[in-house]
């Protein structure tokens, strides 16, 4: 609404506190009625993005028992899986196409720097992953035999991969992935891909695992030149808002990836070690979750055990 009322949907004054800060903790942006003058969303958070340089976008997937299942799983396999998607290049970098009212096109951008460190990024989150009994594997999605940028994205993706040969890596054609995520979600360790890939399969993925009210996400600086930024996946959800029925646990969830970013390990496991809890309870859960219980009860079930 600060846009509709100053013109300005993201004032100067809000960036040079966030610049300032250690980390960005943001709530939903964008309403369907307030829209730019050339009929998009205002959409403060990817100006943020651009801004910060927050280009490995993080969004870990995971099922909890105790969860309705969406899938059918008979072998009872765990659903554990990070999505990491570019955030300031792709379809999103050019940011439209200008005034011509016959013909609307948008320019997919990748860059060779930014590319080469998402990828190591990936690969090292890997690792990390396989130190904690993951299976050390990073899936590169693209759309490699189509388009020659994403064959450029995966050529990339290969040369960076020679200094990681203790991760598994694969390629997936992402039209591919977003048939697997479906079929055997549980096959996946860490995938990266492109900012619209990413923004797609970002949506699809907590679905599977239960709810996109419960999925977490961050917008990294890995260098740390600028303060990353952590904001949920679901966005602003017009038509549940005010109503005290959203789900709170991917704000609180992504609150605890925020804390491990700053280098607070134990508190952002206690965090998740309290939503594990409540969700494996099976109790006072939402209503896109199967329950009843509001926002408030679940964030005040969730804080009662940290």
């Amino acid at each position: 609404f600060c846009y509709r009322e100053t013109g300005e949907a993201l004032p100067k004054a809000s960036v040079d506190a966030a610049a300032k800060a250690e980390a960005i903790l943001l709530g939903a942006c964008g309403w369907p009625e307030i829209r730019y003058p050339d009929g998009t969303e205002i959409r403060p958070q990817i100006e943020l993005r651009f801004i910060f340089d927050l280009y490995a976008g993080v969004r870990p997937i995971k099922f909890y028992p105790g969860l309705p299942p969406v899938l059918a799983n008979p072998g009872g396999r765990a659903i554990d899986f990070v999505l990491i998607r570019e955030s300031t290049e792709g379809l999103f970098a050019s940011r439209g196409s200008g005034p011509n009212p016959e013909v609307a096109t948008e320019t997919l951008i990748i860059t060779r720097r930014t590319t080469e460190r998402l990828m190591r990024f990936g690969f090292e989150l890997a690792r990390r992953r396989k130190a904690q009994g993951h299976p050390g594997k990073l899936t590169c999605v693209d759309k490699a035999n189509v388009f020659p940028a994403f064959a450029f994205f995966r050529s990339i993706y290969d040369r960076i991969g020679l200094d990681y040969a203790d991760i598994q890596k694969e390629y997936a054609l992402v039209d591919a992935m977003a048939l697997n995520l479906v079929r055997k979600p549980w096959d996946y360790d860490v995938m990266l891909m492109e900012n619209i890939f990413g923004d797609i399969l970002s949506d699809l993925g907590p679905a599977i695992a239960g709810s996109i009210g419960i999925a977490p996400g961050g917008n990294i600086n890995p260098e740390k030149e600028y303060p990353s930024m952590f904001e949920p996946v679901h966005g602003s959800a017009p038509d549940i808002a005010g109503k005290g029925i959203a789900n709170p646990i991917a704000q609180i969830w992504t609150g605890a990836m925020m804390l491990e970013h700053l280098g607070h390990p134990e508190a952002a496991q206690a965090v998740v070690g309290a939503i594990e809890r409540f969700v494996e309870a099976g109790k006072g859960l939402t209503r896109d979750l199967g329950g009843t219980a509001t926002t408030t009860e679940v964030g005040r079930a969730i804080v009662g055990l940290v």
